[in-house]
């Protein structure tokens, strides 16, 4: 996943990255209101986790952006605000939910897993493409009953894919996806053509079809059509 964590309590921030990026996870912050409004116009993200009271503005004001910059990016507001007025005020400006602070790190990576299942997939922890089978909790693939043998790297740009199906993403895209943001100056994308090869040749020697397409100067399509 890619995160992006908006929140100017030191501890809290440097507590939240080490458990995301443990994890294996792309993770960004953002600590006032300034720095998270150029985050969230230039980059895209899996989920946002939002503090209400930043430095230089208001963290909803952050959500009133991202509609106007018509984002889909999945927000979790993390506040030790607890009133039943702010909660309102953020689910009803587009918030997928809210974590009143203190909270466990092991419940927030539950709420954020589940925000991101519900944007990409209809909320199922299971992918099914065609005989390719994703376990998003497992972290693993099948294909006809069979494990297919894939890095984290791999099983990332595949979940991408399958979440982009029949839609052509650039590779610049995929870069800063998967890399985060020091990727997205980058002329040379061979790393991003070294992985889909490798990824390619284990879904097809496992017994899937070919289903990834290059797209000549932009990038590739993942499609059975």
């Amino acid at each position: 996943m890619k995160i992006l964590v908006i929140e100017d309590e030191q501890a809290l921030l440097e507590s939240i990255l080490d458990y995301f990026k443990g994890d294996g996870n792309i993770c960004e912050h953002a600590s006032d209101f300034s720095a998270a409004v150029e985050k969230i116009s230039l980059y895209s993200y899996d989920c946002i986790l939002l503090d209400l009271g930043l430095p230089g503005g208001e963290g909803l004001d952050i959500l009133t952006r991202l509609k106007e910059l018509k984002k889909n990016d999945g927000v979790l507001i993390i506040s030790a605000r607890h009133s039943l007025d702010d909660r309102l005020a953020g689910l009803d400006l587009g918030a997928d939910d809210y974590l009143v602070k203190p909270f466990h790190l092991s419940e927030l990576k539950s709420r954020v897993t589940a925000i991101v299942r519900r944007k990409n997939f209809n909320g199922e922890n299971q992918i099914q493409f065609q005989e390719i089978k994703a376990d998003l909790g497992a972290m693993k693939v099948e294909i006809r009953g069979q494990v297919v043998p894939l890095t984290r790297k791999e099983f990332e740009l595949l979940v991408y894919f399958l979440s982009n199906k029949n839609k052509v993403v650039s590779k610049n895209a995929m870069a800063e996806h998967l890399w985060g943001d020091e990727m997205d100056m980058s002329d040379d994308f061979d790393f991003i053509y070294t992985h889909v090869k490798n990824l390619r040749k284990k879904l097809i020697e496992a017994g899937a079809g070919d289903y990834l397409r290059s797209v000549y100067g932009i990038g590739y399509k993942f499609t059975d059509q």
